[in-house]
């Protein structure tokens, strides 16, 4: 794994180019560090999430490390996991409240995908393609991505997709809400850092609500999202910033003004 911090911004990249981005033991414990890290910096707001290399983004967990232990484990090895999701943001460190942009830069295959998938926002390459394979194996997703699937992109999209074992490509991603844009490969972090910049324009603290928000009122009835959103949304009125950003607007010199 490489972390590099650039101001605002943490720079996450999965370093094993040579086995596709697969993620070891080591490189998972390295994922909990890092994310943690940048949840607790206040100098971070935002990170992106991206693969070394020009093929793979994340193929998921390597097998050849990871499969064994749960094969010659008893059935409640599963609970001592719960806690411990894939990558620590699939599960574990999914409450984070900080923005975290994925830049797809090749394959998101199994577990890979649902590292994706646990990310706010996807910008693809368009050489990125997605796949859930599971299947073919004789299991599917437990670390996030059969519920975050069907929250972006519909149960129907969710069932193609894990009941074929089949992939699809940037575009198919793009119609189905699976990622916000599709750019060419060499343009992928220059779109990606561009979306950054438009969270990074925005009062950090109502950012950080608004995704809260959007986490808690998921799948709930719709008066509770009412009053969940009620609750966080009116909570944001006591933001100091809120003043001085108001005379800006009101000044027309705010960053980002629609014309």
């Amino acid at each position: 794994m490489l972390y590099d911090k650039r101001g605002d911004v943490a720079y996450v990249t999965i370093n094993r180019p040579d086995a596709r981005n697969a993620l070891n033991l080591e490189a998972h414990n390295e994922m909990w560090r890092i994310f943690r890290d940048f949840r607790d910096d206040p100098k971070l707001r935002v990170a992106i999430l991206t693969g070394a290399g020009d093929h793979a983004f994340c193929a998921g967990a390597d097998l050849k490390e990871l499969l064994p232990p749960w094969l010659d484990e008893d059935a409640l090895h599963p609970r001592k996991k719960v806690k411990d999701g894939f990558g620590a943001i699939t599960r574990g460190l999914h409450r984070i409240h900080k923005p975290i942009v994925a830049a797809i830069n090749g394959w998101a295959l199994a577990g890979g995908f649902e590292v994706a998938l646990a990310c706010d926002i996807r910008v693809a390459s368009d050489r990125a393609k997605f796949g859930s394979f599971e299947v073919r194996r004789g299991l599917h997703h437990a670390d996030g991505g059969i519920p975050r699937l069907v929250n972006s992109c519909g149960v129907g999209v969710a069932l193609e997709m894990l009941l074929t074992g089949e992939p699809i490509d940037a575009q198919r991603a793009l119609a189905t809400n699976l990622v916000s844009k599709v750019v060419p490969h060499d343009e992928l972090m220059a779109a990606t850092e561009d979306v950054v910049s438009k969270i990074l324009r925005n009062d950090q603290f109502a950012v950080e609500s608004a995704k809260e928000t959007i986490l808690d009122v998921i799948g709930r009835p719709l008066d509770d999202q009412l009053a969940i959103e009620a609750l966080w949304g009116y909570s944001t009125m006591a933001n100091p910033a809120i003043k001085q950003r108001l005379k800006e607007f009101y000044d027309k010199t705010d960053a980002g003004r629609a014309s």
